[in-house]
């Protein structure tokens, strides 16, 4: 039975996974009492005698927590962005080429953004194939239900009498500075990161990433990109859907409490549109994190999951 501790598990991405996990008859959750909830010494004692530690916290604190995990079986997942571009920690996308191999053995696994995760499933196998230059510079935009938000934004947005600019799609991330912009560069295989536009709308959970391609920037079809997607996500986790389309309109929400990730493609060869529909709860963040717990002790990697 595996002993499974979630550092940070009052948050939305913990108490995702301790839902998911609570079903799990295979898993024992070491749970600490309000009241040492944030003491150091129950925290450090808690860390060191699970299995698996899932760290649930801002950058600064997950790395704290990293440096308070001393026994060396313990396999830590950070779902913070501390470390997903930093040198010695596996990153927690199994579908990359070789990535599952090294979730396997490894003690160390970055778990990847949600926005990253769609641009990533979509440019990576473009840039290997050999459609995308790696110098090429990309446009994504990507819709996300506020739960993305954490329970602040929870909060916002379900309050009564809330601010009217909340009932309509939110654009941020202004200033080109995204904290998944490193990750979603290093791990496409691209020099620059995208252009980035990510727009919060008021629905709780589902995520739609999108990368609009021209023949300026890629030399496949549309044809051509089914066919790379197809052979890289043959099924699984995430799956190519050639019929997602819903009578003209793509839903963000239509993978809401979901843990798999679905790729489609659609427009014209002059004019492509490249796009991935999941969770941002799910495959975007917790259910991601347990299917890299599975591989990682030698598990079925959809155990737990809603596929």
């Amino acid at each position: 039975m595996l002993r499974v501790f979630i550092d940070g598990s009052a948050g939305t991405t913990g108490l995702r996974i301790a839902d998911r996990l609570a079903a799990r008859e295979d898993i024992r959750l070491i749970t600490l009492p309000e009241e040492t909830r944030k003491d150091p010494a129950a925290r450090h004692e808690a860390l060191n005698s699970a299995d698996v530690c899932f760290l649930c916290l801002p950058d600064d604190a997950a790395r704290e927590a990293v440096s308070m995990v001393e026994n060396p079986e313990t396999v830590v997942i950070d779902t913070s962005t501390a470390h997903r571009v930093q040198e010695g920690w596996c990153y927690g996308l199994p579908e990359l080429p070789g990535m599952r191999e090294k979730l396997v053995s490894a003690k160390r696994i970055a778990n990847p953004g949600c926005h990253a995760t769609g641009f990533i499933v979509l440019a990576a196998p473009l840039v290997a194939a050999g459609f995308i230059a790696p110098d090429a510079r990309l446009s994504c935009f990507s819709l996300t239900g506020y739960s993305g938000g954490g329970k602040k934004m929870i909060a916002q947005y379900e309050m009564e009498g809330r601010d009217v600019l909340l009932d309509a799609p939110r654009l941020y991330g202004l200033t080109q500075k995204h904290k998944h912009l490193p990750e979603m560069a290093k791990w496409s295989g691209l020099q620059f990161p995208p252009v980035f536009s990510p727009i919060v709308a008021p629905y709780y959970a589902g995520m739609e990433v999108v990368i609009s391609l021209t023949p300026d920037v890629c030399k496949g079809s549309v044809a051509d990109l089914a066919d790379v997607y197809k052979a890289a996500y043959p099924g699984g986790m995430i799956h190519f859907d050639p019929d997602a389309d819903e009578s003209g309109f793509l839903s963000a929400g239509a993978y809401a409490g979901r843990d798999d990730l679905s790729v489609s493609v659609y427009g014209g060869d002059e004019r492509i549109l490249a796009v991935t529909r999941f969770d941002n709860l799910g495959k975007g963040a917790s259910g991601a994190a347990i299917q890299n717990m599975n591989i990682a002790f030698g598990l079925d990697e959809k155990t737990g999951l809603v596929i």
